[in-house]
């Protein structure tokens, strides 16, 4: 079976595991990511893998101001233990994070977070492009596929290019920092602000219990 870069991407991002290991694993196991997993692991390259399940209790709320006070980012990075919490390489990771939201301005963590209905929206728009071009169904389904791909990588945090590291994903990034601390590592949720636009409810939830735990 053929190894395709849509795979390596795929395997990669599962286990944070380097990109010519993860096409090395695909081969060994004919295509088969599960398999391609197991690979990874029994090699010792898989950590974000084997760690995903873990608990993840711990963890910060930090803050990043950007652009002369005009955009602002509160995010809740969550690990296991309060000793991890207060490393170096975490905090760092969570400055990274923060400021990537401010740049990238995602509007969710993961693709779970995407609503049926807006989901369904996108693919109806995409749909009608697509046939209005004059492309035959089973062309304007893998158009659409492309596309709906596209924005989950504009959209959504997890799968947006890393500003400070373009050929990485966030996922990645987190991945890797997984790998190297030695924790499951999960971004649970952010609240991004810019002057004179509007909140999102659910960003405005997070601020108030922000500010109500810390008046505690």
């Amino acid at each position: 079976m053929e190894v395709t870069a849509q795979m390596v991407k795929q395997l990669r991002e599962r286990t944070g595991a380097p990109m010519m290991d993860c096409k090395s694993a695909l081969g060994e196991s004919q295509g088969d990511i599960e398999k391609a997993v197991d690979v990874l692991r029994k090699k010792g390259l898989a950590a974000a893998a084997k760690k995903a399940g873990r608990i993840t209790a711990e963890g910060v709320v930090s803050s990043y101001i950007h652009a002369g006070g005009k955009i602002g980012v509160l995010v809740e990075v969550n690990c296991e233990t309060d000793f991890v919490a207060r490393t170096e390489a975490f905090q760092e990771l969570v400055k990274d994070v923060a400021m990537h939201i401010a740049a990238a301005d995602p509007k969710f963590v993961g693709r779970e977070e995407v609503t049926p209905e807006v989901l369904e929206r996108e693919r109806a728009i995409f749909s009608e492009q697509a046939l209005a071009s004059g492309k035959p169904p089973a062309v304007v389904e893998k158009i659409v596929a492309g596309k709906l791909e596209k924005y989950y990588s504009e959209l959504v945090l997890l799968e947006q290019p890393f500003v400070k590291d373009p050929d990485k994903t966030i996922r990645q990034l987190i991945a890797e920092r997984v790998g190297k601390i030695g924790e499951n590592i999960k971004v649970r949720r952010f609240a991004r602000y810019k002057l004179g636009e509007g909140i999102e409810k659910r960003a405005d939830d997070f601020a108030a219990e922000v500010l109500a735990q810390a008046a505690k």
